[in-house]
This record gives structure tokens, C-alpha cells and sequence, in this order.
């Protein structure tokens, strides 16, 4: 750490000079224009960007299949706005895979393509996309997918089931999205600025919208099950409806005590659903105990099933432990 001491030039004006290694590694010199973003008590300092978009190229030549489609993924949530793939030459796999990547991603389309490269870029302006819009949008969707894979359990209803499955990757298309709001926050303070969100906050953000990409998942674990069950006892049913109505509750007050705009509301309703976490547990208990009477590979199913519910009001928990987290006193 170096310090500096403050001057006063001009009668007016206060002035601090900058370490020399860190303007000579990033380009500063007599005449660099260079921002200015306060926060809080600090004031970060950054050259000012020439370039708006960020390019990026990745040697594909070893890289195929889902290998390549998380890489291309990867580039995504790291901030590239167009990402160049070059290889000697580029396969028809390798180019299925590519759209695999693009088809998983908002705003990604191919750009170009010949033998030895796949040009693709981002189509959005991330200025406008909003890390809060995301997640609100992720909770609509996870907690319908919830509902709906009990509901297809139930009710034996395959094309819910189908549907719900569908869904997931709307989520997962949702969770790049906030991943890559996030680590633009983190690199640039301009990001942050424009986005009009407090750094801190886009962590808690980015946190929970990772525990609804789980609860999506495990709803799409429900419906995948449920397409290989027939209909279930009529006890276990209502048993596994109120434990979904208990799991809900717990995301529901989670989600509210994150959004809510005052401390007070927020620290109720986020004990509120630490304390409904701790009650589930009984109620998974009982299930259990009803599940034992069943068929040995019916109740190995209804178990999971059992489990996806009592893991997903977990995931609410630690929503509600970051909302808490978010409305505490900051030093």
C-alpha cells in the first residue's frame, strides 16, 4: 500500500499525485483523461475506456462438445461482447456446439462464420440490462416450476412435467445473465454506476439468484421423476402439497425481505423464514415414516422427491440469511 498526502493548489483545489508504477502499468500519462467514482467514503479512480466493447478470441482447436460450449459460456459471464473462435478448421461438431452455447445465452447470436473462425457477439447493451429485473424474473420462474412439478406429480400430468423441465433453461439462461452483470460490477466501477446498484448489493443479488438456479433444478428433478411415477397414495399426496406449501412460503418471504425497502421489513421477514426452515424439518420427518409402508422403488422416489422440496426451503434459507445480511448496519 502506498499513501499520499492531499495538497491544496490554487487556494481551491485538492490535488494527489499518482504512484507512478500503477499509472506507468496502465497507460497514464500527461494528458490521460481518467474517472472519478465515488462510493460511499472511497473515490475509485480508473483511466477512461477507449473502447466500449470487449473482444475476445479462444483457440478451439483441442476444444470440442460441452467443453466447448461451457468456454464459449464461460467468455460470456467474463464480460466479452464479442468472442472470436479460431481453429486450422472448425468442425461440424464444433459448430453445433457453438450454437448449443448461443442457444443458452440471452442476447448471443452468431455474427460470422467461415472455415477458421465463429465470430459471435453480445446484441444487448449492457447498460440497460438490470441485475434486480433478473432475479425478480428468476423467482417468478423457479417458484412456478416448483408448483407445477407437485401439481404434474400428483396429478400424473406428463406434459406439466415436460414443460417444467423446458423451463429450467430459462433459468439457467437468467443465472449467465446475473453472473455477468456481477463480474461487470466487480471489474469496472462505471459498470456499477451505470447499473444504478450498490456493489454489495449486486453480491447479495448474484447469491440468491444462485440459490433459485437450485431450486429450478430440483424442480426439474421433481418433474423428471414424476414421469416415471404413477399415481401416488392419496395421503402422501396431500403430505407432499403441504410440504411444497411450506417450501413456498419460505421462498416467498426470503425473495420479499430481499427486495423490501425498509430495514425493519426486511430483518422480520427474514427471521420469519429462518424459523419456517427449522419447521420443515419435522414436517420431512413425518413423511418419511409414511413413505416406509410403500413399494421399496416407489418410496426411493418419493423420497427424492421428499428431499428436492425440504432442500429447496433450505435454498430460501439462505436467501433470507443474505436478505438479513443486506439490511444490517454498514460500517
Amino acid at each position: 500500500m502506498e499513501t499520499r498526502k492531499v495538497q491544496v493548489t490554487g487556494g481551491s483545489t485538492y490535488t494527489v499525485s499518482l504512484p507512478k508504477t500503477w499509472a506507468t502499468d496502465n497507460d497514464v500519462s500527461a494528458g490521460t483523461t481518467v474517472e472519478f467514482y465515488p462510493e460511499d467514503s472511497a473515490l475509485l479512480l480508473t483511466p477512461q475506456s477507449e473502447t466500449e466493447r470487449q473482444e475476445g478470441t479462444l483457440d478451439i482447436s483441442s476444444i470440442e462438445g460441452d467443453r466447448l460450449t461451457r468456454a464459449v459460456m464461460t467468455m460470456y459471464v467474463s464480460g466479452f461482447d464479442i468472442i472470436r473462435l479460431e481453429a486450422g478448421r472448425i468442425t461440424t461438431d464444433q459448430r453445433r456446439a457453438i450454437r448449443s452455447a448461443t442457444q443458452g445465452l440471452v442476447g448471443v447470436e452468431v455474427l460470422e462464420e467461415t472455415n477458421d473462425s465463429v465470430v459471435i457477439q453480445d446484441l444487448l447493451d449492457s447498460s440497460e440490462l438490470s441485475i434486480v429485473n433478473a432475479v425478480t424474473r428468476m423467482r417468478l420462474i423457479a417458484q412456478s416450476m416448483l408448483e407445477d412439478a407437485v401439481t404434474a406429480l400428483i396429478e400424473n400430468d406428463d406434459d406439466i412435467a415436460r414443460d417444467v423441465i423446458e423451463r429450467d433453461d430459462d433459468v439457467d439462461r437468467l443465472w449467465l445473465v446475473v453472473s455477468r452483470i456481477f463480474r461487470a460490477t466487480l471489474r469496472s466501477p462505471r459498470a456499477a454506476e451505470e447499473l444504478g446498484v450498490p456493489r454489495e448489493d449486486c453480491f447479495d443479488f448474484h447469491s440468491s439468484a444462485r440459490q433459485l438456479e437450485r431450486v429450478a433444478d430440483h424442480a426439474a428433478k421433481i418433474s423428471n421423476i414424476a414421469l416415471k411415477l404413477e399415481e401416488i397414495p392419496e395421503p402422501v399426496a396431500e403430505a407432499l402439497e403441504e410440504l411444497h406449501t411450506d417450501a413456498s412460503t419460505v421462498l416467498e418471504k426470503s425473495m420479499d425481505a430481499l427486495f423490501a425497502d425498509e430495514t425493519g421489513e426486511a430483518n422480520r421477514l427474514g427471521h420469519d423464514a429462518r424459523e419456517a426452515v427449522l419447521e420443515i424439518d419435522e414436517h420431512t420427518r413425518q413423511i418419511d415414516d409414511m413413505l416406509r409402508d410403500l413399494d421399496s422403488v416407489q418410496a426411493q422416489s418419493l423420497g427424492l422427491i421428499v428431499d428436492s422440496l425440504s432442500r429447496s426451503a433450505d435454498y430460501g434459507g439462505n436467501i433470507a440469511e443474505t436478505a438479513l445480511q443486506k439490511a444490517a448496519p454498514r460500517p
